[in-house]
């Protein structure tokens, strides 16, 4: 990963832990995720996907020499750490630690893709003085929830909900076609002969007014008229300047002529891709 470490913004939140540890341990996850464990990274993002290769968590995992670290940075870490318990063999040497609260940090820059920094994890008791003593600007939390909505980071419960696949939400290059098994392979593998995506994901923005209607899920249309429909809203949050930006699901066939929609009750609506997506 490139440092970015230029005296910036910070992103610092507090996410779920969970270490593994054992000499199987990075065949284990190698069998589980996306990316490759046997790189000799020192921090691995990656994703966890169902048999069918929907994305189910974003994971980041930190190699330490006696220990690994899992964070989810988006994803059920419980529900994670039951399927890795499921999987494990009575003759793996592995063994998983209780779920525990850690502090995340990484200098971000709206000019770079989110995995294009260099996050490290933090051990601190008093994390505002941690802060004050770095002299750190860290983003509050509504700045920060437009910061990964601009990157296009998927988000929980939203554009990761057991439909869509990893390369259809820009993460392309957390995925190893050349690694052996994986949950989710035959999927993924099948998706990269395609000669493209069915649909993608881009960030949206529009103008608040008067009797605007927003919600997830809202039919995206092709122009006013609204006899094409050509996608649908995933998420989106209220910016300053009466904005308004979010994330949508949007047909790829439309998106090679066209850069703004319909979004009915609201208006038009302008679709960009994000710095933060790689797509095939």
């Amino acid at each position: 990963m490139k440092s970015i470490m230029n005296n910036g913004n910070y992103w610092l939140e507090e996410f779920e832990a969970l270490s593994i540890k054992g000499k199987d341990s990075n065949r284990f996850l190698n069998g589980l995720t996306t990316s490759n464990m046997n790189l000799q990274n020192e921090v691995v993002q990656t994703c966890w996907l169902t048999p069918k290769g929907a994305l189910r968590a974003i994971l980041e995992i930190y190699f330490y020499e006696n220990d690994i670290i899992i964070i989810a940075l988006e994803g059920d870490l419980y529900e994670i750490k039951k399927f890795f318990e499921d999987m494990i063999f009575p003759t793996d040497d592995i063994s998983l630690s209780d779920i525990y609260k850690n502090f995340r940090i990484q200098e971000v820059d709206e000019n770079i893709p989110w995995r294009d920094g260099c996050p490290k994890l933090i051990k601190e008791n008093n994390i505002e003085e941690y802060i004050k003593k770095n002299n750190f600007t860290v983003f509050d939390k509504l700045r920060l929830k437009e910061w990964k909505i601009l990157q296009a980071l998927p988000i929980l419960n939203y554009e990761i909900e057991g439909t869509h696949n990893p390369l259809e939400l820009g993460l392309l290059d957390l995925v190893d076609f050349n690694k052996g098994c994986y949950l989710g392979q035959e999927t993924m593998a099948r998706l990269r002969k395609l000669s493209s995506l069915k649909q993608e994901i881009r960030v949206w923005r529009g103008s608040i007014s008067e009797g605007n209607t927003i919600c997830k899920n809202k039919k995206i249309y092709l122009n006013v008229i609204k006899d094409i429909i050509v996608g649908y809203i995933t998420s989106y949050i209220f910016s300053e300047n009466l904005k308004v930006i979010g994330l949508a699901i949007i047909k790829s066939k439309y998106l090679e002529e066209h850069e703004s929609f319909y979004l009915e009750d609201f208006g038009e609506i302008n679709m960009k891709k994000s710095i933060g997506s790689i797509f095939l």
